[in-house]
């Protein structure tokens, strides 16, 4: 499993360079201040004592045992991480209490513009037909949606936050029935939350690039403050694999943009689908590592024998997955994703929206559920599960090394009240706190 981190919408959220060895055995990198700062100032933490973080493994034989933790101070500055120190029980500072320390969660798949959330309970009853008869129920209902989805994005974002999320990829309807507007709201959400939240935006052509004319206004968009761009199932709604694919891969280079796709075709046109993606990242490598599938259903049914050589090919263009882990009969091959070092993460997707009902805005519960859904029942596969919520940012390697948190990490974490990463995805603790760029917004 490989422990980069996904794509950043700001430059700020690049993690530094330097180095620090394992907290349990190697020297720790500074010492206390003699004049302590004030811990809090306007919610802004300079200095947090009782931290727990992860130091190493403990084994039996070749099997991880335990995950070892030891309690430290973090000093904090201009929202990132400048020192990790001898624990000071009586400095004068934020008091994590000893709890568990982890990296903030991201949720990489969620549409943020078009959610009933903060509103009275509701259902929209999906039409029989498929994707277009669910297009046609849009083009309806989103007029009276967009009057208040800015207020119902931030009440969608608290949730994530009170669930330890404080960056999110959302894609953005853009189609002739919101045009911009879909987007200019939720960049306005976007920014009353930006102490607290970060976010990539993808603009989504919901009602396919051609099956509605949505090609000029995603040209429009494109040129905007956006980081992907989008696509939904170019065969099955627009009538042609290559066509849309073909389009959306040159707005993508036009506009040094990533991109992230809709697939929810689970036949061969999604497996064509899949291979005609590769060959034209592959014929533009500026596009690796900036391409993902969202859902991708089509890897879901292949055989092993078909399944394998298809993952070697996405692990060599670097087109990653996004799986909302679903459980209404498909089952996501990810541990085999996993072997052939395909980027894997995921999100809630649809919280109360004409889409769905269900979702509780935590990516660790999905974490937990990648756990029971291919058996990882002991505290090494536990571990590693952790990484499905946090944007492959793990504090120990696979070896047990500690590699998070780092001086010149951005300062995005959480508490819970865990003893390990193992325990948190096991029992999907509550969020205690959420720091944002040293900032405590929960």
């Amino acid at each position: 499993m490989k422990n980069d981190s996904p794509l950043s919408r700001k430059d700020f959220l690049k993690q530094g360079a330097l180095g620090l060895a394992g907290l349990g055995t190697a020297p720790l990198l500074g010492q206390l201040p003699a004049a302590r700062p004030n811990p809090m100032e306007n919610n802004n933490l300079q200095l947090l004592k009782n931290v727990r973080l992860e130091t190493g493994f403990s084994f039996d034989g070749n099997e991880v045992a335990a995950t070892e933790t030891g309690l430290f101070c973090i000093a904090v500055e201009h929202g990132k991480i400048k020192a990790i120190l001898p624990n000071d029980p009586q400095a004068k500072a934020f008091d994590a209490k000893g709890m568990l320390m982890l990296p903030a969660f991201k949720d990489m798949h969620i549409h943020l513009d078009k959610t009933f959330y903060g509103g009275p309970w509701k259902i929209i009853k999906r039409r029989a037909g498929g994707v277009k008869s669910m297009i046609a129920l849009e083009q309806e209902i989103l007029p009276e949606m967009l009057k208040t989805s800015t207020e119902r994005a931030e009440k969608l974002i608290e949730l994530l936050q009170s669930k330890g999320s404080s960056f999110a990829r959302s894609h953005v309807n853009i189609e002739p029935t919101s045009k911009l507007d879909s987007l200019k709201n939720l960049q306005r959400a976007l920014e009353h939350k930006k102490a607290g939240f970060d976010a990539e935006l993808v603009a989504f052509p919901q009602h396919g690039l051609y099956y509605t004319d949505s090609v000029p206004f995603m040209k429009e968009a494109a040129s905007m403050d956006i980081d992907f761009i989008g696509g939904l199932d170019p065969y099955s709604i627009d009538g042609s694999i290559e066509k849309p694919i073909d389009f959306t891969v040159q707005l993508a280079l036009d506009h040094q943009k990533g991109i992230d796709i809709h697939l929810h075709e689970s036949g061969q046109s999604g497996v064509d689908t899949i291979e005609y993606l590769i060959k034209k990242t592959m014929e533009n490598p500026s596009l690796k590592g900036k391409t993902f599938l969202s859902h991708c259903f089509a890897l879901a049914a292949l055989p092993a024998t078909t399944l394998a050589p298809l993952a070697e090919k996405l692990a060599e263009a670097q087109i990653g997955i996004i799986s909302t882990i679903p459980m209404a009969g498909r089952i996501m091959p990810i541990p085999t994703l996993y072997k052939y070092g395909v980027k894997v993460a995921t999100g809630n997707d649809s919280i109360i929206d004409p889409w769905s009902i269900y979702g509780t805005g935590s990516v660790l519960e999905k974490a937990c559920l990648m756990a029971q859904l291919y058996g990882f029942g002991n505290e090494f596969m536990l571990s590693r599960s952790l990484a499905l919520a946090t944007g492959n940012i793990l504090p120990l390697d696979d070896q047990g090394k500690q590699q998070w948190p780092k001086p010149a990490d951005v300062a995005n974490f959480v508490f819970v009240e865990a003893s390990c990463s193992a325990e948190t995805v096991a029992r999907v603790p509550e969020i205690k706190h959420l720091i944002h760029r040293g900032n405590l917004v929960y």
